[in-house]
């Protein structure tokens, strides 16, 4: 009995999917060839074609896909933080330290920029500066953070994340950049506590049992 059709449409570009995605994160962008995804994928370039139009195409689907692993662990992360604070530094410290993992690492902050242009004007990046200024909103409501614009200072802070995420993946020395970058970043995001600010959140945690 043959497969429903959408079955099979889905298997078919996951298989692509994990073929680019495995060469893109061995061999890189610019060296993997389009034969080879299908060939190891044991489809025709007509199928490539039809689900992703073409090699750039693709390399967007598989960071889309990256991405939405990132966030998943992000957030897997800030939900072992004791509180809402720790939480929103954790993650962003996190998605910093991820530039050091090879696949992510090549993926999405050395061949994504060159491919498909400046990390800033990503359709993702909306989303990620959305969700900052959510937490930022949260974190005044609990009384930790200084009164602040919170899409500035959203947009301030995803830019900061992603340019150490570059400086990481670019650097000839990715672990002592990663440690520089993450001591600063660190720092700065410190100067947005209120000097009680630990204080109040601890109250605001307790009260709302979040």
């Amino acid at each position: 009995m043959s497969k429903p059709r959408p079955v099979m449409i889905a298997e078919t570009r996951a298989k692509l999917l994990a073929a680019a995605r495995h060469a893109f994160g061995t061999v890189g962008y610019a060296q993997s060839s389009m034969d080879d995804f299908t060939a190891d994928a044991g489809l025709t370039r007509g199928a490539l074609y039809h689900h992703f139009g073409d090699k750039k195409g693709l390399l967007q689907a598989v960071i889309e896909e990256l991405d939405a692993e990132m966030t998943a662990r992000l957030h897997s992360a800030a939900s072992r933080a004791p509180t809402r604070w720790e939480a929103f530094v954790d993650e962003c410290v996190a998605y910093i330290q991820m530039a050091l993992e090879p696949e992510i690492q090549r993926i999405m902050f050395r061949d994504g920029p060159a491919v498909l242009g400046d990390i800033s004007q990503w359709p993702s990046t909306k989303g990620c500066i959305a969700a900052l200024s959510r937490s930022l909103s949260h974190l005044k409501a609990d009384g930790a953070i200084v009164d602040v614009d919170e899409e500035a200072t959203a947009r301030l802070i995803n830019g900061a994340s992603s340019h150490a995420a570059l400086w990481i993946a670019n650097s000839e020395e990715p672990q002592e950049t990663s440690k520089r970058a993450v001591e600063a970043f660190r720092a700065l995001l410190e100067r947005l506590k209120k000097p009680d600010g630990d204080a109040a959140e601890a109250r605001a945690t307790i009260s709302t049992g979040s």
